[in-house]
C-alpha cells in the first residue's frame, strides 16, 4: 500500500467545511459555472438545510449533470423495465441499474456487455477522447466481476470531405486502435457513418462484452458496517476533472463548448495490469464489490456504492493518492483520472487484498469504512467537507417532465417521399449508379479504420470485420459462444424516430440472427440533440418507445445502455441516432455462417419480400442527395420468423453464408457477398420485379426490411425450400454462385450490368484511402 505524501498545513489546498456552510449561509457559490441551474441549487439547499460545501457542491453538480443522473430521460426509460415479459426475464441475471448488463448463455456461462458514448471529450481531443472511452466500458465490464474479451465501436463523423473530418477520425481510430490493441482485446465490429450533420458533433460510442461463470457475478453495493473502502489504481490528477460529466451536458457552441474541462488521459498498460488484479481479486474473494471509476470520479463511485448499498461512508480524502499535491478536495472528488477502481474490502480480508494489489504493483490507499448510518461523511484533514445522503446524490436527483412538441418540419419533410425520384431502366445508368453506391463513404471499404484493430488476438474470434456480426468463442470445449451487431440509421430516425429505433433494433436482431446464433439481449446508446429543445424531447421519447415495444414484439429484454444528449452545434442538433446492440447465443461456434459465399455452383436465395421502400435510402441520399418521405416498414413477427428460419436452416447445415439486406439494399448485399472472399455469382431480377411488381431499380437498392440472401449448397437445395415452405417464409431463387476456371470472378446481374471483383474492390476500397492517407494492408497482429 503506498501512502500519500504528505504536505503541511500551511501548504495544503484549505477546504470549505460543513461547520463553514453553516455558519456563513450567503455564501456566494458558482454554482453555474459547474453547470447547475438555480432551482437545482435551491433544491440542494433544502436538502442540507443549509447551503452546501465546496465539496459537497462538486458532487452534486457532476451527479446532478444529465451524463449522470438521466434527470431528462428517465421518465421514459422506465418502459424498458416497464414493457416486460417473462420470456424476456428467463436468462437475464443482471438488468438496468448496475454497471453493465449480465446474460445467462448456457452451460454456466454469463456475458455482461454495454455500449456508452464518449462523444463530446473525441471531437475536443480525439484521440484521448475514444481512447478513454474504451477504457471506460471496458472498467465496467471488469466491476461485473466478468474478463473483458471484446470491443466494438459506433462512430459518425462529419462530411469526408470536410477538413476538420480528417483530424476527428484520425485521432478517434488511432485512440480506438492504441487503447484496445494495448488491453489485448479484440475489436470485433461496429459502425462508421460519415454525414453533414455529425460536423461539429461527432458520435464515439464504445462497446465492451465479458464472460464470466454464474457465479462470479458481482454487484458494485457497498453493505457491511467495518468494510474497508480502498482506491487502487492510478493517482488522481488534474486531468479529467468534471471531464464527462460536465462537457457531455453542455451543447457546442459556435466559439466551442461553453465549458471546457480537461479530457482524461487514459493509460491502457495501467488497465490491463488492474483487469488482471481485479480478477485475481475476485478470485480470491477478497472484496465484497468493486465499482469503477468513470464519470464523476470519487463524487459516484462512493455515492452510488453506498447508496445501492442502503448503507453510509466515512472517508478521508487526503488519503486519496495524487499525481498533482496541489489539487483543492473540490478537484480531487471531481476528478475523472482513468484506471482507477473502488472496492470495498472486509477487514479481515485487507491484508490478502493488499498482498495482491502489491504483486501486480497497484498502487492503494485505504480511504475509509462502511457505516451503517447511511450517511456520506467525507474529511479533509480532520474536517468534515461533505455530510449527505448519499441516495439524493445518486439516486433521488432531479427528474424532469421536459416540454414535449411535434417538430413543426417534419410533415413537411415526410411529404417529400423517393418514390417521387427518378428511377432509370437504362442498363449504364443502372451500373454507374451501382458502383457510386459501391464507393459512397457510407457503404465503402472501411479497411483503412478496421484494419488499424487487432481482431483475433486472445485467439477466441470467430467472425469480425467484415461479417454482419462479430462472434467470440466462450468455451472452447463445447464451442459455445455469443455474437453482437450494433446498428442505427440516423436518416430513418429523422423521419420517424419510433420507426427509426425499431428499424435499428430490426437490423441489429437480423445481423445477430445470419451468423446463426439466437438474439438474447440488447443495450443501447441513445444519441440526441439538447433535451432543453421541445421537439429532441418528442424525438427521444418516440424513439425510446420504439425501442421498448419492439423489445416487447420479440421477448429480448433491454438490459442496460446510456443517454448522451446535448448533442449539437449552436442550435443545430444531430440526428436522433439510438445505437441498439443485440447479443445473440451459439452453441457451438463450428456451426457460425460467414456473410459470403466461398464456393462456386451454389444456388442464392433471396428471403422476404421487396417493397418500394427508397425514402431515407443510401440510393436516394448519394445518387438524388435526398431526405424525405418515411422509412422502411418494419414487422418484427416476420423478423423473428426469419431469425428462426436462418437458425433452423443453420443448425441442420443447409446454409453456407447469409448476409442481411439494409443500408443499399439487394445491390449492396451482392457486392459485399461477392467481395468477401473474391467468388463471383451470376444473379437475375426477373422473377424479384413479376413477383414483387417492382422495377429494376427498386429491386436493387430499396431497402425493405425482413430480407436476407443465402447461398445454398445444390445437395441441400430440396431441404431448404422444404424449410422455407414449412415455415412460411418468402424465398425466391435470385442467383448461383460462378467461379470461372479463366478470366475474373464478377458480379453479373443479368440484362443489367456485370462488374468485376476486382473493380468492385478497387471501387469500394479506394474512398476512405483517398480522403485520409493509405490504408494498413494487414489487420494488426
Amino acid at each position: 500500500m503506498t501512502t500519500p505524501s504528505d504536505t503541511t498545513a500551511s501548504t495544503r489546498p484549505v477546504a470549505d467545511t460543513v461547520e463553514n456552510a453553516i455558519t456563513s449561509p450567503e455564501k456566494e457559490q458558482p454554482y453555474g459555472a459547474l453547470g447547475l441551474k438555480d432551482d437545482e441549487y435551491a433544491q440542494i439547499r433544502e436538502i442540507l438545510g443549509r447551503r452546501p460545501t465546496s465539496g459537497e457542491l462538486a458532487m452534486y453538480s457532476v451527479m446532478w449533470s444529465e451524463h449522470c443522473s438521466y434527470k431528462s430521460s428517465k421518465i421514459y426509460l422506465r418502459q424498458f423495465g416497464q414493457k416486460v415479459s417473462d420470456q424476456m426475464r428467463e436468462k437475464l441475471m443482471v438488468g438496468m441499474g448496475q454497471n453493465a448488463g449480465v446474460v445467462d448463455i448456457g452451460e454456466g456461462w454469463a456475458v455482461t456487455f454495454k455500449v456508452e458514448s464518449h462523444n463530446h471529450p473525441s471531437y475536443i481531443e480525439p484521440f484521448q477522447g475514444a481512447a478513454t472511452g474504451v477504457g471506460g466500458i471496458v472498467r465496467d465490464i471488469i466491476s461485473m466481476g466478468a474478463r473483458p474479451v471484446a470491443v466494438m465501436d459506433q462512430l459518425r463523423f462529419g462530411a469526408i470531405d470536410d477538413p476538420d473530418t480528417a483530424r476527428v477520425v484520425h485521432g478517434v481510430t488511432s485512440g480506438i486502435s492504441f487503447y484496445g490493441n494495448c488491453l489485448g482485446l479484440p475489436n470485433i465490429g461496429g459502425e462508421t457513418v460519415f454525414d453533414p450533420v455529425y460536423q461539429g458533433n461527432p458520435l464515439v460510442n464504445a462497446l465492451a462484452v465479458g464472460v464470466m461463470r454464474h457465479e462470479d457475478v458481482k454487484l458494485a453495493n457497498a453493505t457491511g458496517a467495518g468494510n474497508k473502502v480502498v482506491l487502487f489504481g492510478a493517482r488522481t490528477g488534474g486531468d479529467g476533472i468534471g471531464g464527462a460529466s460536465i462537457l457531455a451536458s453542455d451543447t457546442f457552441a459556435d466559439g466551442g463548448p461553453t465549458k471546457r474541462p480537461a479530457v482524461q488521459v487514459g493509460d491502457p498498460f495501467a488497465e490491463k495490469v488492474l483487469i488482471e488484479c481485479c480478477l485475481e481479486l475476485y478470485q480470491g474473494e477478497l472484496v465484497e464489490a468493486i465499482q469503477d471509476l468513470g464519470a464523476a470520479g470519487i463524487s459516484c463511485a462512493t455515492s452510488e456504492l453506498a447508496a445501492n448499498g442502503g448503507s453510509g461512508m466515512r472517508v478521508d480524502l487526503e488519503n486519496v493518492l495524487l499525481r498533482d499535491p496541489s489539487l483543492t478536495p473540490e478537484e480531487i472528488l471531481m476528478s475523472e483520472s482513468q484506471e482507477r477502481m473502488m472496492a470495498i474490502v472486509a477487514p479481515e480480508k485487507l491484508d490478502a487484498f493488499l498482498a495482491v494489489v502489491g504483486k501486480w504493483d497497484v498502487e492503494t490507499s485505504v480511504l475509509g469504512e462502511v457505516t451503517g448510518d447511511g450517511r456520506l461523511q467525507i474529511f479533509w484533514h480532520g474536517e468534515k467537507i461533505v455530510d449527505v445522503d448519499p441516495s439524493t446524490v445518486a439516486v433521488d436527483g432531479p427528474v424532469y417532465e421536459r416540454p414535449v412538441a411535434y417538430p413543426a418540419w417534419l410533415d413537411g419533410l415526410r411529404e417529400e417521399s423517393a418514390a417521387t425520384l427518378p428511377r432509370s431502366i437504362d442498363a449504364d445508368v443502372l451500373r454507374d449508379q451501382f458502383l457510386s453506391l459501391v464507393a459512397s463513404p457510407n457503404l465503402a471499404d472501411t479497411s483503412w479504420i478496421t484494419n488499424q484493430y487487432d481482431y483475433y488476438v486472445l485467439g477466441n474470434t470467430a467472425l469480425s470485420f467484415p461479417d454482419d456480426a462479430g462472434m467470440i468463442r466462450v468455451d472452447e470445449e463445447s464451442g459455445l459462444g455469443f455474437a453482437i451487431a450494433t446498428d442505427c440509421n440516423g436518416r430513418y430516425c429523422q423521419l420517424d424516430p419510433y420507426q427509426g429505433a425499431k428499424l435499428a433494433l430490426a437490423e441489429a436482431y437480423r445481423n445477430v440472427a445470419v451468423t446463426g446464433a439466437v438474439p438474447a439481449a440488447v443495450t443501447d446508446c441513445l444519441n440526441f440533440g439538447s433535451p432543453e429543445n421541445p421537439e429532441v424531447m418528442w424525438q427521444f421519447s418516440q424513439a425510446v418507445a420504439g425501442l421498448a415495444d419492439g423489445c416487447l414484439e420479440l421477448g429480448i429484454p433491454v438490459t442496460g445502455g446510456n443517454v448522451s444528449f446535448y448533442n449539437q452545434t449552436g442550435d443545430q442538433p444531430i440526428f436522433p441516432t439510438p445505437v441498439v446492440g443485440v447479443m445473440g447465443i451459439i452453441d457451438d461456434v463450428a456451426r457460425r455462417i460467414p456473410s459470403g459465399w466461398q464456393d462456386a455452383g451454389e444456388n442464392i436465395y433471396l428471403l422476404g419480400v421487396t417493397s418500394t421502400e427508397l425514402s431515407g435510402s443510401q440510393w436516394a441520399g448519394t445518387i438524388h442527395g435526398h431526405l424525405g418521405g418515411r422509412p422502411p416498414a418494419v414487422d418484427l413477427a416476420a423478423e423473428k420468423k426469419l431469425a428462426g428460419l436462418v437458425h433452423a436452416a443453420s443448425q441442420q447445415g443447409l446454409v453456407s453464408s447469409a448476409h442481411d439486406l439494409s443500408s443499399g439494399g439487394l445491390a449492396q448485399a451482392l457486392a459485399e457477398a461477392t467481395m468477401r472472399f473474391g467468388v463471383g455469382a451470376r444473379v437475375w431480377l426477373r422473377e424479384i420485379s413479376e413477383r414483387d411488381g417492382v422495377d429494376a431499380a427498386t429491386a436493387l437498392f430499396a431497402e425493405s426490411t425482413g430480407r436476407v440472401i443465402v447461398s445454398v449448397p445444390r445437395e441441400e437445395d430440396v431441404k431448404f425450400r422444404g424449410l422455407c415452405e414449412g415455415r412460411g417464409y418468402p424465398v425466391l431463387r435470385i442467383g448461383v454462385t460462378d467461379m470461372p476456371a479463366d478470366g475474373e470472378a464478377a458480379l453479373e446481374v443479368q440484362d443489367v450490368f456485370t462488374v468485376s471483383v476486382p473493380e468492385l474492390r478497387e471501387r469500394s476500397g479506394a474512398t476512405l484511402p483517398a480522403a485520409f492517407g493509405a490504408t494498413i494492408t494487414e489487420p494488426t497482429a
